[in-house]
């Protein structure tokens, strides 16, 4: 049997559009006018009058945390907390209606939000005011800074002699352990919470696949394995896609920031384990070289001008960046580097010419964020054909603070997603949820607007720097299929391609700017199936 969409706006490549199309076993058959594609019409197929909705084909979110936002959406939610007294608060009512929790995990604070005179971080102290019994773990909104009670920070292990490489324990005026910690350090503050159980893990990974489903999203490239513990990861994600429970394309994106923990995974069956290339591939190798710009944990070349004590944090030495990648090119495994400063943006690039010697990037080695850049550098990630995998819609916070961290001429030549995409870089764009709602339209809007959600500035933050929404959509569908070496199969609604499509409540192409975020999918269909439809 066949599927066949008729009377739409179907949304095929930049500049055109046709009304119909049809579906055959998973892939898109044919497109063209409703008449010529009612004319192959059989007794047995579907046939699906659009209304003259607009379609567009499935987003690839490349890059994401796909577990963790699962966990976030069953946490302590700290989105939008206006002080640390609310935090204090949210915590105790958590904990009043999850009486049996061992363990308080909370995400989402964001200092910079506080309407008090102090911005200052929370501590150990105030989190104490919640619980002194159970552990309870608050990561900022960024993921890159975390604070524990005193009973978080005892299980954890951290003491006053504490180090940990590719991190910092913070300390307050008085010299003593505050509870803050930054980059590798969080991790280890997380661990200090009880594990849950394989099925627990699977069910919140589920309901995260079904959320981003709802809005759009049918591909995801995802870090949700690392460090040590990677094969039991693998193993439970693997079972998800086994079990055929999750209609979502799926892409690894493994973290080892130590090269031993690497070399046991080029060792282990997971390197060519069952991966069907289909809904389940293999992936890369994701490193994290720095932190957030809010957070001034982002790498800079020089002080923040807002706080010249630092230039962020290192999260991997300049050698250790180099033996990981250079492993990774000798193994054939493309590498992806977390890079928002434009010092950890500069060792990449170099890191990344080191290892290529001058030959094509033909494994498509990228940059994820890769927002304060130099002019220089993004002559080099054009010339070096490396990728970027950016989010846009860090702009609704970001360019709120851009210039205060970085100074104004730095500022001028950052987020510069359009001049990277109009000379021709392979770049591509993602939320990284939790850390922002994986909603593929506040992205859109944001890439296209240059503007937070409030309609500021008016005109945009460098302006020069909007995309349209045809190159938005592009970077979102049929250029995240480039980072999987899937571009011509994925990402675009014309024959051979994958049916993988989504139906819009509004036309995006031709509604007000300011309404780009209220869009809402009313179907989302993978290999041409129903795998949402709005109630």
């Amino acid at each position: 049997m066949r599927t066949l969409l008729m009377n739409g706006k179907i949304y095929l490549e930049k500049g055109r559009f046709e009304e119909a199309l049809s579906i055959k076993e998973g892939f898109v058959e044919a497109v063209g006018s409703t008449e010529s594609i009612l004319a192959t019409r059989r007794p047995q197929d579907e046939v699906v009058d659009l209304r003259g909705k607009t379609v567009l084909p499935g987003f690839n979110d490349s890059h994401l945390h796909l577990f963790l936002l699962g966990e976030a959406m069953t946490s302590c939610n700290l989105n939008g907390a206006v002080s640390i007294d609310e935090m204090i608060e949210r915590g105790k009512v958590y904990l009043s209606n999850n009486k049996k929790e061992k363990g308080i995990h909370g995400r989402g604070w964001n200092q910079d939000f506080f309407k008090t005179v102090d911005k200052r971080l929370p501590s150990r102290e105030d989190l104490d005011l919640i619980s002194s019994d159970i552990p309870i773990v608050y990561e900022r909104v960024c993921g890159h800074v975390a604070v524990g009670n005193t009973r978080a920070m005892e299980l954890a292990g951290i003491t006053e002699d504490t180090k940990i490489p590719g991190g910092t324990i913070e300390r307050n005026p008085e010299g003593i352990l505050s509870g803050v910690v930054t980059e590798n350090a969080t991790q280890v503050l997380v661990k200090s919470l009880s594990q849950k159980s394989k099925q627990a893990k699977k069910s919140q990974f589920i309901q995260a696949g079904k959320y981003v489903l709802s809005q759009g999203i049918t591909s995801v490239q995802s870090c949700d394995v690392s460090g040590e513990d990677f094969q039991k990861t693998f193993d439970w994600i693997r079972e998800v896609y086994e079990e055929r429970v999750l209609p979502l394309r799926y892409r690894h994106q493994f973290n080892f920031q130590r090269i031993e923990d690497f070399r046991r995974y080029l060792e282990s069956e997971h390197l060519n384990g069952r991966y069907d290339d289909e809904f389940y591939q293999k992936g890369s190798l994701k490193l994290f070289k720095d932190g957030s710009l809010g957070g001034r944990t982002a790498l800079l070349s020089k002080p923040y001008a807002d706080d010249p004590a630092t230039k962020g944090v290192e999260a991997l030495k300049d050698d250790e960046l180099q033996e990981l990648c250079q492993l990774a090119q000798d193994s054939g495994i493309p590498v992806i580097t977390h890079a928002i400063g434009d010092g950890a943006v500069e060792s990449v690039l170099n890191t990344y010419e080191n290892v290529l010697q001058g030959k094509s990037n033909f494994l498509r080695h990228g940059i994820v964020h890769n927002q304060i850049t130099t002019k220089n550098q993004l002559e080099r990630i054009v010339s070096g054909g490396i990728a970027v995998m950016a989010q846009p819609v860090f702009l609704d916070y970001d360019l709120h603070i851009v210039k205060k961290r970085v100074g104004e001429e730095l500022a001028k030549t950052s987020y510069a997603f359009n001049t990277l995409y109009q000379q021709g870089a392979l770049i591509s764009i993602g939320t990284d949820a939790p850390v922002e709602d994986s909603n593929p339209f506040r992205n859109i809007y944001a890439a296209v607007t240059r503007m937070d959600q409030n309609g500021y500035p008016e005109g945009g933050y460098l302006p020069k720097e909007r995309m349209t929404i045809e190159e938005s959509v592009d970077a979102y569908t049929y250029q995240g299929a480039k980072n999987q070496f899937q571009e011509k199969i994925k990402g675009k609604l014309l024959p051979g391609y994958y049916a993988d499509l989504i139906v819009l409540d509004r036309d995006i192409f031709t509604i007000n700017l300011s309404e780009i975020s209220e869009t809402q999918v009313e179907i989302t269909m993978v290999e041409g199936k129903v795998a949402y439809m709005k109630e």
